[in-house]
């Protein structure tokens, strides 16, 4: 969550998984038909590489499989953050997998636009009708069709140690930056590293900008840049100017900017699911990874959450926040019938229930979420269900050209290597090149 697993989360963390040899090339059946014995072959990208994520896409696969025998899935799971790349790389040479993660906003209107993606509004089930929102489907529609099948739901907010709270005389969670700030200090005070931060993959770092620019910004500007790519609003250069306050007042863990996101006990995540950081911002798929890398492999028992705090002076709602849809797509050349088949099948309620048990994070059905029972992600659920705008992430809501930049330019700032304004000129330039 995706990525952003990115991550995908989530993601995040719903992704898909690759193609394994030529001979299972994605298209085998583009029209819905058969190979000529009435077998059809699938491939599936997934960036679930270990633990409960893995096993539960090697699970649903199964499960579909013998509800289905003329479909054989061939999975093959990808790191997330190196799966945007080889999924645009085989996008662009013909040969991608029948199904994978989808993150919709610009990335997916790119793939629209090229053709890449199957049309699925005629084959959304009827359980997947009733069972998932309509504000869930939104995010995945474009030119009044739908393009891809939501599974989960990525609210972003502040992930954090309760006990570590404790230890250093925190009370409660703050709401204002200023709180935040404070809250920092005492971190400080009981020598606790503060904020984790896997900087070492770009985007964890830039979602600090992201969400300044969620409270400088005005939903009306977020929207519009997303449609003309023209980040001329002062607000841009206000939420740099934030982010780099935040950043002077060193808030990240030790060597953050060779920390990853998610990958091993000395990741970000990591950090904070062996007591070694107090808090990481993160979208909802970081529950699932933080539980993977504490030490017995369970749920962190003291982790909490709480929104992105306000910020003083800006145009945007107070309680918006970033987040996203995950979702899965068929490929255009996918066979239509079992490829929209299984991604009804992922959205069933018994099926996102495991979903939820397996990455610890909010699945799109409506019916399924009545599983969540966990205070973090039940604080989650009201602040998203509260808010009064959710922004998707915004290298995705900008596409892939300008999202790489603005990650880019970001950590720059963050490494002393460049400036507030070297973040709006280097998008812009971005933008320019389309």
């Amino acid at each position: 969550m995706t990525r952003k697993i990115r991550a995908t989360a989530a993601i995040a963390l719903i992704g898909a998984t690759a193609l394994v040899a030529a001979g299972c090339s994605a298209g085998s059946d583009a029209a819905g038909g058969d190979s000529g014995d009435g077998k059809v072959s699938m491939t599936f990208w997934n960036n679930s590489t270990t633990g409960p994520g893995k096993a539960f896409w090697q699970d649903t696969v199964k499960a579909f499989e013998a509800k289905n025998p003329n479909v054989t899935i061939t999975i093959q799971a990808i790191q997330n953050e190196d799966l945007d790349g080889k999924l645009q790389t085989a996008l662009n040479s013909n040969s991608a997998p029948d199904v994978f993660s989808q993150r919709g906003g610009g990335k997916m209107a790119a793939m629209v636009n090229a053709g890449q993606l199957l049309d699925i509004s005629d084959s959304i089930g009827s359980g997947a009708k009733s069972g998932i929102s309509d504000g869930s489907f939104k995010a995945f529609e474009l030119n009044g069709k739908t393009w891809a099948m939501p599974t989960n739901v990525d609210p972003e907010g502040i992930w954090y140690s309760q006990d570590l709270f404790e230890e250093a005389g925190i009370e409660g969670t703050p709401t204002t930056m200023d709180e935040l700030n404070a809250d920092i200090q005492k971190l400080k005070d009981k020598g606790i590293q503060p904020v984790a931060v896997g900087a070492k993959d770009a985007w964890p770092a830039a979602h600090w900008y992201y969400n300044f620019a969620l409270r400088a910004c005005s939903s009306n500007v977020l929207n519009k840049t997303a449609q003309d790519l023209k980040f001329d609003n002062k607000c841009w250069k206000q939420a740099g100017e934030d982010t780099k306050a935040f950043f002077d007042t060193k808030p990240f863990n030790d060597g953050f900017l060779t920390t990853s996101a998610q990958q091993g006990a000395g990741s970000s995540a990591g950090l904070v699911a062996n007591h070694k950081a107090a808090m990481e911002l993160m979208g909802a798929w970081d529950p699932g990874v933080i539980s993977s890398l504490t030490p017995d492999g369970k749920p962190l028992q003291d982790l909490g959450f709480f929104p992105f705090p306000e910020v003083s002076g800006g145009k945007g709602a107070p309680g918006s926040m970033m987040g996203a849809v995950g979702g899965l797509s068929c490929s255009a050349k996918a066979p239509k019938k079992a490829c929209t088949d299984f991604l009804n099948f992922v959205t069933t309620k018994s099926v996102q229930e495991n979903y939820y048990k397996a990455f610890n994070s909010i699945p799109a059905n409506k019916d399924a979420q009545s599983v969540v029972t966990e205070p973090y992600l039940t604080t989650v659920l009201k602040a998203y269900n509260d808010a009064p705008f959710v922004s998707n992430y915004l290298d995705t809501l900008y596409g892939q050209n300008v999202g790489n930049a603005l990650n880019t330019s970001v950590v720059n700032l963050l490494a002393g290597k460049g400036s507030v304004s070297d973040i709006v000129s280097t998008v812009n330039q971005a933008a320019a090149k389309g």
